[in-house]
């Protein structure tokens, strides 16, 4: 009996109970503990045996074997399946974001607006300045030395 349940110990501990049921039967119970918390509760189903001591005697081993090896196979699938399904959302993810860069580098060359064009003149196109003066940004009019106001002055305005 303990040498079939040696597997089962190597990854938890295990709770093994005999108790009376009647005169002549008695209940075996081994009770497998979660490993770890959150652990998938088909790990910790217990096995439960009532018999005749006989008729333990003789099948309880090969019962436990058999669960054992049950045990173990679930474990085993179970820890299969999370790591397929980890890597399927991992591959999810990837797609999801190789797909969004897609899409915004797509986006991108198009998404930026086309110059619109101006009703205004370039400031280029009006006439040259003529040499020697200066213009003033509050009355238009030329303010070079040449004009009757004090040098460094000129009406309505700052010189620039």
């Amino acid at each position: 009996m303990f040498s079939e349940l040696m597997p089962l110990l190597a990854e938890r501990t295990v709770l093994v109970t005999v108790a009376r049921e009647s005169n002549t039967t008695l209940r075996a119970t081994v009770i497998p503990k979660r490993a770890r918390e959150g652990e998938n509760a088909a790990l910790s189903t217990p096995l439960l045996f009532v018999g005749t001591p006989e008729e333990l005697d003789q099948n309880f081993g090969r019962a436990l074997a058999e669960y054992v090896e049950t045990h173990q196979r679930v474990g085993s699938t179970l820890a299969q399946a999370k790591a397929e399904m980890e890597a399927a959302a991992k591959a999810a993810q990837e797609e999801a974001k190789r797909r969004a860069d897609e899409r915004r580098k797509a986006k991108s060359p198009t998404s930026m607006p086309a110059p619109v064009p101006s009703t205004q003149p370039p400031a280029s196109a009006g006439p040259d300045p003529v040499p020697g003066t200066t213009s003033s940004l509050f009355d238009g009019a030329p303010g070079g030395p040449g004009e009757s106001q004090p040098a460094g002055q000129q009406q309505g305005g700052l010189r620039l």
